[in-house]
């Protein structure tokens, strides 16, 4: 018998919309149809790598948590080894050389998805009064994700970013310019701000398609060659007013599939704050991941790609970004390509 896992779902919610069952929120957005929008936009047959250098930031100045990749050679014999270390088979007559390697990478630290086992939130699901540790669709922290007490850690059980991967990700993008209006001034961009550059770049977007947020963040990261400066980069990059109702019920109307942005977190980070009121330190990432299905994508890196939109007079592109298809990672790194 199928376990009824909330009865209630959080106000605006997408809970249910797609299926009792569903892990893939707006993703089921991306249908056929949305992907030849994607390919109608490909008219200069030109394709813009939309991912940072995987060692980039550099160091832990922006995640205390998040360490750099680290790359390893791998051995083809026991007590041997050594950077990219090669192995002449034994066999004379062989004239293969091999080098193996394997790479240990938080899966959030340079550009990537944040998949729904990404962020949940305490919320009363079951309509009894005691709030529980929920995800998107109401998937539980403790029985879907975690799993039981003890067990060795095996990723989420649901909503885990293989799901996204096996979707392939395709489809029609959006760019929105937030550096070519705001420059270096640091703004926390609310619903009011968005619609004016929405509205003087012509920008139209429709349900389905993808966001980009263009704010110069991975710019300015790549100029400091690996030594962030994450005072300055804040400073004189934009960033979503997570906590703007408006911006928040735009999203939730406008049926986008994902926001993506160049900078650390979608939203500025940290949110403003709300004196004595329970609330989410990140809430767009709750509203987008928890209650719609929305995804996010950061540290993707825009700025060439957004220079050649504007400078021929476009906003619209076909965009393909699958994450890694790594079976219960909650987040994945991705090599996105958008062609135009």
């Amino acid at each position: 018998m199928r376990r009824q896992r909330w009865t209630q779902r959080p106000e605006g919610a997408t809970w249910g919309d797609f299926g009792f069952d569903d892990e893939l929120g707006r993703l089921n957005l991306l249908t056929p149809r949305k992907v030849l929008e994607g390919v109608a936009e490909v008219r200069a047959g030109r394709s813009f790598c939309l991912s940072l250098p995987l060692d980039r930031p550099g160091g832990m100045v922006l995640s205390a948590v998040r360490r750099p990749p680290r790359l390893t050679p791998l051995s083809f014999r026991a007590g041997q080894s050594g950077f990219n270390y090669a192995l002449r088979q034994e066999d004379p007559l062989r004239t293969d050389v091999f080098s193996d390697d394997e790479v240990s990478l938080a899966t959030q630290y340079s550009t990537h998805w944040d998949g729904l086992a990404h962020c949940g939130a305490t919320f009363d699901a079951d309509g009894d009064g005691v709030p529980e540790d929920v995800f998107y669709n109401g998937f539980r922290a403790d029985a879907d994700l975690a799993g039981p007490p003890g067990e060795d850690y095996r990723g989420a059980r649901r909503l885990g970013v293989e799901n996204m991967a096996a979707r392939c990700v395709q489809g029609r993008a959006v760019m929105i310019d937030l550096g070519a209006h705001f420059g270096p001034s640091g703004r926390v961009v609310g619903h009011a701000d968005l619609m004016t550059v929405i509205a003087a770049d012509g920008i139209v977007i429709e349900p389905g398609d993808m966001v980009c947020l263009h704010t110069g963040f991975a710019d300015r990261l790549l100029e400091m060659n690996g030594r962030p400066d994450r005072d300055l980069l804040v400073s004189t990059t934009s960033a979503l007013d997570g906590r703007d109702e408006a911006l928040q019920r735009w999203i939730t109307e406008s049926g986008v599939v994902a926001l993506i942005s160049d900078n650390y977190a979608v939203e500025a980070l940290p949110a403003r704050s709300l004196p004595n009121v329970p609330c989410a330190a990140l809430p767009l990432h709750e509203h987008c991941l928890f209650r719609l299905g929305v995804y996010l994508g950061e540290l993707w890196y825009l700025g060439e790609l957004a220079a050649w939109l504007r400078a021929h007079g476009r906003t619209r592109f076909l965009l393909t970004a699958p994450p890694l298809r790594l079976p219960g990672a909650v987040a994945a790194p991705t090599t996105p390509v958008a062609t135009v």
